[in-house]
């Protein structure tokens, strides 16, 4: 409904057509949530596969449709309507689904198809330099309690730390995160704005000194090896996505120098840290798109990245998307880097065009 709604046709006919599939094997009987009937999803598929250019199973739908409603006459003149337009189109009537083209749909292809597997990263097999381990990264903090590594991807590159922190930490960040929840914006430009490719609430966190999130902040230093405070870091912002929340092929950088990124005046973002902080039961996962690979939603792990190359370039294979959430509530924790105050931290390379 809200696909049909929002005049998105192409994906409210697969939900539609699996209502009506539904209804048929039910004996009509079949009821979902918003107590339709079988009548109202043939005459929502009917239409919606009129504006998607199928005019000739419109009018199958909508011959079906007049069967149980004769004295229909809305129905009746949209089938005069398609015979009509079918017998003054020439050419071979479209008799399948087309999808829209939009700018936002160039990776659509892959995107869902990664979406659709709960995880499909290569395999140590298919990459012998993928690779899993304890990782300390010399750091004094971590040589007893070493961090669970595994290596994703090279290029991009990409790790996980499995049991990054623990299940109170979770809660606690959750819960301060709570008051705080809004609808998640994107950066266009010079300013931010809601838009219907990204679905989800969001909070900014703070840390004190005792809270989890200056905890997450000193671990996540002591992995990286990198400057993470205010301005050189962000603060933690928290992403909660309910059922179909999701957001769309995008760049955790900015690819436009009047990005709002710029606005801490700290450089882009060089890398991303993602923890999450929930299980789902379906979907959710988090969909590397020129990489080819996805990471599925494991509870208190957290994945990191380079977003940008040694030179200062933003890395292309760094497109990212966070799949639909199909069953469960989906919540994250992003923490950007940003480029100054890790000059020495992650020197620039002798080739200029690393």
């Amino acid at each position: 409904q809200v696909a049909y709604d929002q005049e998105d046709y192409y994906h409210s006919v697969h939900w539609l057509e699996e209502s009506v599939r539904l209804f048929r094997r039910s004996g009509s009987k079949w009821s979902p949530e918003n107590e339709g009937t079988l009548h109202d999803a043939l005459d929502h598929l009917a239409f919606s596969h009129f504006k998607t250019g199928n005019i000739l199973h419109a009018l199958s739908l909508s011959q079906e449709l007049l069967l149980y409603d004769p004295s229909n006459r809305r129905v009746s003149q949209n089938i005069n309507k398609y015979e009509k337009l079918l017998a003054s189109n020439s050419s071979k009537p479209v008799n399948g689904l087309k999808r829209p083209s939009s700018k936002y749909l160039r990776t659509r292809d892959t995107y869902e198809r990664l979406c659709r597997t709960r995880g499909s990263q290569p395999t140590h097999f298919e990459n012998p330099q993928l690779f899993c381990d304890n990782f300390a990264n010399g750091h004094p903090g971590l040589l007893l309690r070493p961090a669970r590594r595994e290596t994703l991807s090279l290029q991009p590159y990409v790790v996980l730390y499995h049991d990054f922190i623990s299940d109170t930490e979770a809660e606690e960040i959750k819960h301060h995160a709570q008051l705080g929840l809004r609808r998640s914006v994107v950066a266009t430009r010079d300013k931010q704005v809601t838009a219907e490719y990204r679905i989800s609430k969001s909070a900014w966190l703070k840390g004190s000194a005792q809270s989890a999130v200056s905890r997450l902040d000193q671990r996540i230093s002591m992995l990286t090896g990198l400057n993470v405070q205010h301005p050189h870091g962000e603060y933690l912002q928290v992403v909660n996505y309910g059922i179909g929340g999701h957001y769309e092929p995008h760049f955790d950088h900015a690819t436009s120098p009047s990005s709002p990124v710029f606005k801490l005046k700290t450089g882009n973002r060089v890398a991303t840290v993602m923890i999450y902080l929930s299980s789902v039961e379906a979907g959710g996962s988090t969909a590397f798109i020129y990489a080819n690979f996805s990471v599925p939603v494991m509870k208190n792990a957290a994945i990191f990245w380079w977003n940008l190359h040694r030179n200062g370039r933003g890395d292309p294979d760094t497109l990212h998307a966070g799949c639909p959430v199909l069953i469960g509530d989906k919540w994250v924790a992003n923490k950007w880097i940003h480029e100054y105050g890790q000059e020495f931290l992650r020197r620039c390379s002798l080739n200029p065009e690393e």
